[in-house]
């Protein structure tokens, strides 16, 4: 089962201010927004890519790049890429050294594969290189905003030229030249981009604050570790488990937050707003993507919090238990949307529980942290406790 610890140091990306040293934007400049744009963009270049792309290992990959970065903190990029130049192993294993007692306890040899990540230069070659790529995209998609508010700060040229060429290097595959010559694509990123700044919670006053974008991603990888805790979750299963919980909330570049208050306030309204988001996705976000990717993207977004199979091409809904007894296999493709909702549940409790421990109350804080105090004293869904992480948030 994850550590607290490691869901803490999860949770610290969200208070790592990005270009702090820049005029900027004060929403969605964090680095979990960043890691999870990171996240977006790597799905789409290995869409590219086409099918020989590994999404286990880019999944992983991702993860074990978020924890380094969260670890070694707002290190400026020039300087933290000359560190890991010049003294590249030995931060590699100081970061080990740092993330394994937090990792202890995860199932499946995700703690092997982190090591041979790191250490292992011919370890998921291609992948690594989807996720450098996703890197500078990301980052460039926030200088592109900053730079305008900049034009007279220090050395803002040589960082233009940095970032520029970075990205430039990372032309190594396929699927970034398909990426870069698609403006739909681009465009999508770009709408993607809007989560970062659309705030959760949006009427309680809280610390700190969270944003739609960095949510997905915590999620995704909550949801990635809780399967993990399942007996020999088939690869489907897991990256379906993550990247449906990257993509969750995605309907809400169209409609923003509408808070689960306002949806359960009139009987059906739920249902309506649902079809409202579809046919949002369906006249605006699918245009933009090719027409095979269609399938799974609403395999992740709709009925997003259903368990579900396919099988003889049909979308069938069962649950997280069936799964384990029935069609946990590659050729099901199975999604666990219970064990995502859970996790969900756990982010949003988190969330509150973070604000009431730093003495921030409100309605909303106190009625929410209460209500998912209770509902999970005892839960059990798909055969994992989710009592445990529930319980690490425990108030006094």
């Amino acid at each position: 089962m994850i550590k607290k610890g490691l869901i803490t140091l999860i949770y610290e990306a969200a208070s790592i201010q990005r270009w702090n040293d820049h005029i900027r934007p004060w929403t969605g400049f964090t680095e979990i927004d960043k890691q999870a744009h990171k996240m977006f963009y790597a799905y789409v270049l290995a869409k590219c890519e086409g099918g020989h792309v590994d999404m286990k290992k880019l999944i992983e990959g991702g993860i074990c790049e978020f924890f380094h970065r969260s670890i070694l903190t707002d290190i400026k990029p020039p300087i933290y890429h000359k560190l890991v130049k010049e003294k590249g192993q030995q931060i590699d294993k100081w970061v080990m050294d740092q993330l394994l007692p937090l990792m202890e306890g995860i199932g499946g040899g995700f703690c092997e594969r982190v090591e041979r990540y790191f250490n292992d230069p011919e370890y998921a070659p291609l992948e690594k290189k989807i996720l450098k790529a996703a890197h500078y995209f990301a980052t460039n998609w926030e200088f592109d905003i900053i730079y305008s508010m900049n034009t007279q700060t220090y050395d803002i040229e040589r960082v233009k030229v940095e970032t520029t060429n970075g990205l430039k290097k990372c032309n190594t595959f396929e699927g970034f030249t398909k990426f870069k010559r698609d403006a739909f694509l681009q465009d999508f990123m770009s709408l993607i981009g809007k989560l970062r700044y659309q705030q959760r919670w949006a009427k309680a006053v809280r610390m700190p604050q969270t944003f739609v974008m960095g949510h997905m991603l915590v999620v995704a990888i909550l949801s990635y570790f809780m399967t993990l805790e399942l007996d020999s979750p088939c690869s489907k299963r897991l990256v379906n488990n993550f990247f449906s919980g990257l993509f969750h909330d995605v309907p809400e570049a169209l409609t923003r937050d509408i808070v689960s208050p306002v949806k359960k306030s009139v009987e059906g309204l739920g249902d309506i707003l649902s079809e409202i988001e579809n046919e949002q996705m369906h006249e605006i976000v699918y245009p933009m993507l090719p027409l095979e990717w269609h399938p799974e993207i609403e395999y992740f977004t709709i009925d997003e919090f259903s368990s579900k199979i396919r099988s003889y091409n049909k979308i069938i809904k069962t649950t997280s238990d069936e799964i384990n007894e029935k069609y946990n296999s590659d050729k099901y493709d199975p999604v666990d949307g219970e064990i995502i909702r859970c996790c969900d549940h756990l982010s949003a409790y988190i969330e509150a529980y973070m604000s009431l421990s730093y003495g921030i109350r409100s309605e909303q804080m106190v009625s929410g942290y209460d209500f998912f105090h209770e509902a999970y004293k005892t839960k059990m869904v798909g055969g994992i406790d989710f009592s445990v992480p529930f319980g690490y948030y425990d108030l006094p």
